[in-house]
C-alpha cells in the first residue's frame, strides 16, 4: 500500500487532518509520522485550544487525547530509527529534516505538507514526491472516488455540532483548503 509522511503542517488543521486520516481508514493510503511530529502537533494543537478559549491544562489533555487516538488508530503509522538520518538532507529549515528522515526510514512515497518551500525536490531523495494537502487529497481520491467519497459520509455522521451533510463537508474543504479539484472528483459520485 502507497505510504505517505504526513507533517505536522497538515495534521493541524482539524477537518482536513480527519479527511486525510478518514481516506486512510478506507485504505487509500498507509499515513506515516514520527514522534517528533506528534509532538509538534501536540504542542500546536495545545496552542489552538488555548487560542479558542481553551484552559491550558484541559487544552493539554485534549491534544494528548488527539495524539493518542492517532497512535492507537494508526498502530503501524509510527516510524523509528530515523535519527541517524536528521541533518542528512541540507533542508532550507533544519528543523524539516527529521520528516525527510522518518520518510526514508518508513519507505514513504511521499511527504504531504503546506510548506512546501521547506523541502525543495533537490534536497529531498527522487523517490519520495512532495505535496501540499489539496493535491495528496486530490491524487489520493481519484485512486478509488467511491471509497474517498465514503470518507466523506463518515465524516457527516460524526459531525453534529453543527451537522453537516457530505455535500456541506466537501464545500469546507474546498473553500477553507482549497481542494478545488477534489470537489470535481467527489461530487459525482457523493
Amino acid at each position: 500500500m502507497f505510504a505517505a509522511i504526513l507533517d505536522t503542517s497538515v495534521l493541524w488543521p482539524s477537518l482536513q487532518r480527519d479527511f486525510l486520516l478518514s481516506m486512510a481508514v478506507e485504505g487509500l493510503y498507509r499515513p506515516l509520522w514520527s514522534d517528533a511530529i506528534l509532538e509538534e502537533l501536540r504542542r500546536h494543537e495545545t496552542k489552538k485550544i488555548v487560542s479558542r478559549g481553551g484552559k491550558p491544562v484541559e487544552a493539554a489533555a485534549r491534544a494528548d487525547l488527539l495524539i493518542e487516538k492517532m497512535r492507537l488508530n494508526f498502530d503501524d503509522a509510527l516510524v523509528t530509527g530515523w535519527e541517524g538520518l536528521d541533518g542528512s538532507y541540507g533542508l532550507p529549515d533544519p528543523d524539516d529534516e527529521h520528516v525527510v528522515a522518518a520518510a526514508v526510514v518508513g519507505g514513504a512515497g511521499a511527504i504531504v505538507t503546506d510548506n512546501l518551500k521547506h523541502f525543495p525536490g533537490d534536497h529531498v531523495p527522487a523517490h519520495i514526491e512532495v505535496l501540499d494537502a489539496k493535491a495528496f487529497a486530490t491524487n489520493t481520491a481519484d485512486v478509488d472516488p467511491a471509497r474517498a467519497a465514503a470518507t466523506l459520509h463518515v465524516l457527516s455522521a460524526r459531525h453534529r455540532n453543527p451537522p453537516r451533510t457530505p455535500q456541506a463537508l466537501l464545500t469546507v474543504l474546498v473553500d477553507r483548503y482549497g481542494m478545488v479539484d477534489l470537489r470535481e472528483i467527489l461530487e459525482p459520485v457523493l
